[in-house]
């Protein structure tokens, strides 16, 4: 049995689908693993009276990798192809390295200060994509707009936590 023609590209929508909606799990995984305790260390820490309860954090991530996904996928999928639009799908690849690192540098190491920096230079490179997806679809830089104001709410935590902590 062959695929006809007509399947090919629905099929290439899935597993492009499938492609993304993967690396962004295995995004969240890792921080997942990092985060191990992070529950119990979360509320051992001085926050400020403004910090969310630690039981947000996983509902709040959960929509945001939805979204994040779904963004670089109607990207790609307008595009036509990973090298049509290699530079903003590099720099979303960069920007959930950035987002894989932050969970065990914060909570895996307790490097408050290093990750400051870390989720600085994250908050940055989701900008730049959100400018550069713009250019090619703007409902998927629109996805990403949630997840830079929830990163910019984390980078002020952060800080927040490593100044009450130092």
């Amino acid at each position: 049995m062959t695929t006809s023609s007509s399947a090919r590209p629905v099929l290439r929508e899935v597993a492009g689908a499938l492609v993304f909606a993967g690396c962004v799990t295995a995004v969240a995984v890792v921080g997942a693993l990092a985060a191990g305790s992070a529950g119990q260390e979360y509320q051992a820490l001085r926050t400020p009276p403004w910090a969310p309860p630690a039981w947000l954090f996983g509902p709040v991530w959960s929509v945001l990798y939805a979204m994040i996904a779904a963004s670089g996928w109607l990207v790609w999928r307008r595009a036509g192809s990973l090298r049509a639009a290699i530079t903003p799908l590099g720099v979303y690849a960069a920007q959930l390295l950035l987002n894989m690192a932050w969970t065990p540098l914060f909570f895996g190491a307790a490097r408050y200060g290093t990750a400051l920096v870390e989720i600085v230079v994250l908050l940055a490179a989701i900008l730049v994509t959100i400018v550069l997806f713009s250019r090619i679809h703007r409902v998927a830089a629109l996805l990403l707009v949630p997840y830079a104001g929830w990163t910019s709410f984390a980078t002020a935590l952060n800080g927040s936590i490593w100044l009450l902590n130092a």
